[in-house]
C-alpha cells in the first residue's frame, strides 16, 4: 500500500495533465454552445458587423482553447522533464496566438468582402460598396495582417524586426531592378484602383489592342477578362498604363446611325419620308429625345436618294438596343411603303445608240 501511495505521490503531474486535458475539451464544448447562441441572438439583428465577428471568431477561438490547453498540459508535463524541447512552449504559444490573431483579422477581412456588395446586406451595412473597391480595400487589409504577424513572430522569436527592414531596404533596389515588370504591373494595378476606368463586371475594349470582354477579376499583377467567345485572357496590369481603354459599360446612350437609300423615281415624296420617320422617331417611347436626333437627307448617291438617320435609344443594355434597333428599321420601311415608294439597291442604265452601217 505504501509503495502504491509513493508511486501516486511521484506522478501527480499525471493527474494535473489529465485534469487540464478534460478542463480544455469542456471548455471546448462550452465555447461552441456559446457561440451557437450568440449567433441564435446576432440572427434577430440588423447588424452586420456582429455577424462577421462571429464568423471570424468561431474557429480561432476554438482552435486558441486546444492549442492553450495543449501548452498548458505542456508545462506541467515539462517540469518533470528534462527534455531540451519543453523549453520552447512558451515561444510556441507566443507564436500560436499570433497566427490565430491574424486568422481571424483574415476570416472577418473575407466576410465583409463578401457581405459589403451583397444587396442583401446593404441596408444592414449601411450602404453597398462596389465590388471592386471592396477587392482592394481587403486585398490591402489582409497584406497589413500577414506583413504586421510576420514581423511580430520574427520579433517573438528573437529576431530583430529592425536588422530585417533596414535588410530589406538594401535588398529593395536589386529587386526592384529584378522585377522591373512586376512592379509595373503592380503599381498599373493601384493605378486602375485610384483612377477606376473599370470595374469588376464592365465591358470594357481597346481600339489599340485585340482586347474586348468583361472583367471577372483585377488582381495585383494580372486582370482577368472574359472575351465573349468565353476564352479567358489575362492582361498584365502594365499594359493599362499605355493603352487606351474603351468602357462601353458606362454609356449613358447607344446610338442608332443609318443611312438609308431612296430610288430617284421617288424625289417627290422624299421630303414627306424623311418628316415621318422624324415624327416617328419623337414619339418613341424609347429614344431619348434629349439627345442629338437627326434625319436628314445626306447625299444624291450613285443609284439611290441617301438619307441618314442618326439617334440614341435610352437603354444600354445591348441585347435590348438591337430589339429597338430592328423595330425602328422595320417602322422605317412601313413609312416609305406607305408613301410608295421603295428602299433603293444598286442599279446600272445602259444607254445603246443606233449604229448604221456605212457600207
Amino acid at each position: 500500500m505504501g509503495d502504491f501511495l509513493e508511486l501516486m505521490a511521484a506522478h501527480t503531474w499525471a493527474g494535473y495533465v489529465f485534469g487540464i486535458v478534460l478542463l480544455t475539451l469542456i471548455a471546448r464544448y462550452v465555447a461552441k454552445r456559446f457561440f451557437d447562441r450568440l449567433e441564435h441572438e446576432a440572427e434577430k439583428t440588423h447588424n452586420l458587423y456582429d455577424d462577421a465577428v462571429l464568423f471570424a471568431a468561431r474557429k480561432p477561438v476554438g482552435w486558441a482553447i486546444y492549442v492553450f490547453g495543449i501548452t498548458w498540459a505542456a508545462d506541467v508535463a515539462g517540469g518533470q522533464s528534462k527534455a531540451e524541447i519543453f523549453n520552447y512552449i512558451g515561444v510556441a504559444r507566443q507564436l500560436a496566438a499570433i497566427l490565430l490573431m491574424a486568422w481571424l483579422a483574415l476570416r472577418f477581412v473575407s466576410y465583409m468582402e463578401k457581405s459589403i456588395v451583397d444587396p442583401t446586406y446593404a441596408g444592414r451595412a449601411g450602404r453597398r460598396m462596389d465590388t471592386t473597391t471592396a477587392a482592394v480595400s481587403a486585398k490591402l487589409l489582409r497584406a497589413a495582417v500577414v506583413i504586421t504577424a510576420f514581423l511580430i513572430a520574427l520579433q517573438t522569436m528573437g529576431v530583430s524586426v529592425a536588422g530585417v527592414l533596414a535588410f530589406g531596404g538594401i535588398g529593395g533596389i536589386a529587386v526592384g531592378f529584378a522585377a522591373r515588370d512586376l512592379l509595373a504591373n503592380f503599381f498599373g494595378a493601384l493605378m486602375i484602383y485610384l483612377d477606376r476606368p473599370f470595374a469588376v463586371g464592365d465591358w470594357i475594349r481597346s481600339p489599340d489592342r485585340e482586347l474586348e470582354g468583361t472583367v471577372e477579376d483585377i488582381g495585383w499583377r494580372l486582370t482577368l477578362i472574359r472575351t465573349f467567345d468565353q476564352r479567358p485572357l489575362y492582361v498584365p496590369n502594365g499594359l493599362f498604363n499605355s493603352i487606351s481603354v474603351e468602357n462601353p459599360s458606362r454609356m449613358r446612350n447607344r446610338r442608332i446611325y443609318e443611312t438609308i437609300g431612296i430610288r430617284y423615281d421617288d424625289i417627290n415624296v422624299l421630303k414627306n419620308i424623311i418628316d415621318d420617320v422624324r415624327n416617328m422617331l419623337k414619339a418613341h417611347p424609347e429614344i431619348d429625345t434629349s439627345r442629338t436626333l437627326m434625319v436628314n437627307l445626306v447625299s444624291f448617291g450613285a443609284s439611290s436618294l441617301d438619307f441618314f438617320v442618326y439617334t440614341f435609344t435610352k437603354t444600354t443594355v445591348w441585347e435590348d438596343f438591337h430589339v429597338i434597333k430592328e423595330e425602328i428599321l422595320f417602322r422605317i420601311a412601313d413609312i416609305i411603303e406607305s408613301h410608295n415608294a421603295e428602299i433603293a439597291y444598286p442599279t446600272q442604265t445602259l444607254l445603246l445608240e443606233d449604229v448604221h452601217d456605212p457600207g
